[in-house]
């Protein structure tokens, strides 16, 4: 028997409510019906049985790069649009690997400063 992911946790300084917005409008899933801005954690469920997502307040700020993180592949759009989609929600650009082929990723961080990539997506 191997152990399972059933949570994966964002640490934040700010609101989790405002950290699982930006989440939830990313990968269209909604946040807990009980969750509201000021709580000290906010979660966000996968309906197809994946890992919870669960942002936490902690009293120390990010200090280096993540060690581990998501890497989204986008469909129904190119890499550039969902970098596009994912920065109209307060995302900035960090890195962008993209290469000539359309292989790579573009790196991204979130309201906190957790680093994501978008990978190529089923369109480009």
């Amino acid at each position: 028997m191997y152990p399972s992911i059933p949570t994966i946790t964002f640490d934040c300084t700010g609101d989790p409510y405002d950290l699982g917005l930006f989440w939830s409008r990313v990968l269209g899933r909604p946040l807990a019906d009980d969750d509201k801005p000021g709580d000290p954690e906010a979660i966000i469920k996968d309906p197809a049985g994946g890992p919870t997502l669960l942002f936490v307040r902690v009293p120390e700020g990010k200090t280096a790069k993540n060690r581990i993180h998501l890497d989204l592949q986008p469909e129904g759009r190119t890499r550039d649009e969902e970098v596009q989609r994912i920065r109209d929600f307060g995302a900035q650009v960090i890195a962008d690997q993209s290469r000539p082929d359309g292989g790579g990723w573009v790196v991204l961080a979130d309201p906190e400063g957790n680093e994501f990539c978008v990978e190529r997506g089923d369109l480009g």
